[in-house]
């Protein structure tokens, strides 16, 4: 059962504002397949946004309750008992000349095992690991609440913009896929992936229910990171580098443009 609070919250205690963190700057890509390794840039490429319009239109605060079998509690840590979140939408685009294409899970995960999916056994699917990052950032300690997302299926959601690519106008990525049924994900140019409000793990805990601190009143940056960099660890696979040689999961033409960020004011909720 979920339980919104009052309209004074959600108006007027949600104030928000399209403001792009002048400090969150991420280099080009090199379109290399893998650390070392420059190959000549490709002329279609991919190139993933965060969609800050909808990520500013969809914030929510509202209390709601867990139960023991909810997959937020038995895979997101959410423990049991009624919880205040913040609620929010995030859209990621193609805005590139290409579709990003990955496939069916059954094969990167049963014949590649490449790390890039895992399988949810309470979903009963798999979820893509890497994909985004979610961050409620104090701006002044710079200390960092995670999301409770934890896994994603990048699927063909609504039409972002109109794209060159032919048939650009019909979804052809739609379907997730689960042990023995074959998936195809991946994200064509001009469409967008979205993750409803509505969704499992899209929501921050602001009362420690998830074993974090809780989130004291005041202002904060929500920042979202598609296809975030990160470094290899020792065995890790390192896809794509851009040009600080930081890894990548997916290709795109321009990793700069991979953040959004918008400030929220989180109302005191006890």
């Amino acid at each position: 059962m979920m339980k919104l609070q009052s309209a004074t919250i959600a108006l007027i205690t949600l104030s928000v504002a399209s403001v792009l963190a002048p400090s969150v700057t991420y280099p080009a890509a090199t379109n290399n397949r893998s650390a070392g390794e420059v190959a000549q840039p490709f002329v279609l490429m991919p190139d993933l946004i965060v969609d800050s319009r909808s990520l500013g239109q969809n914030l929510k605060i509202r209390t709601e309750k867990f139960t023991a079998s909810q997959c937020d509690v038995v895979e997101d840590g959410i423990s049991s008992g009624s919880h205040a979140v913040m609620r929010f939408t995030v859209s990621t685009p193609n805005v590139g000349d290409a579709a990003l294409q990955i496939g069916d899970p059954n094969y990167h995960y049963y014949t590649l095992n490449d790390g890039l999916f895992e399988f949810a056994p309470c979903h009963g699917h798999f979820h893509y690991r890497h994909y985004a990052t979610y961050e409620l950032i104090d701006p002044v300690s710079g200390y960092s609440w995670r999301a409770a997302k934890r896994g994603f299926c990048m699927i063909d959601v609504a039409q972002y913009q109109p794209s060159n690519v032919r048939n650009s106008s019909k979804p052809v990525y739609t379907v997730c896929g689960s042990p023995g049924v074959t998936g195809n994900q991946g994200i064509s140019a001009g469409f967008a992936d979205v993750y409803d409000w509505q969704l499992q793990g899209q929501y921050f805990v602001l009362d420690g229910g998830d074993g974090q601190p809780p989130v004291p009143p005041g202002n904060y940056f929500l920042r979202i990171t598609v296809n975030p960099p990160f470094v290899a660890q020792a065995g890790e696979n390192c896809p794509y580098t851009d040009t600080l040689g930081l890894c990548h999961q997916l290709p795109e033409s321009d990793y700069s443009n991979n953040v959004s960020q918008i400030v929220v004011s989180v109302p005191r909720t006890k």
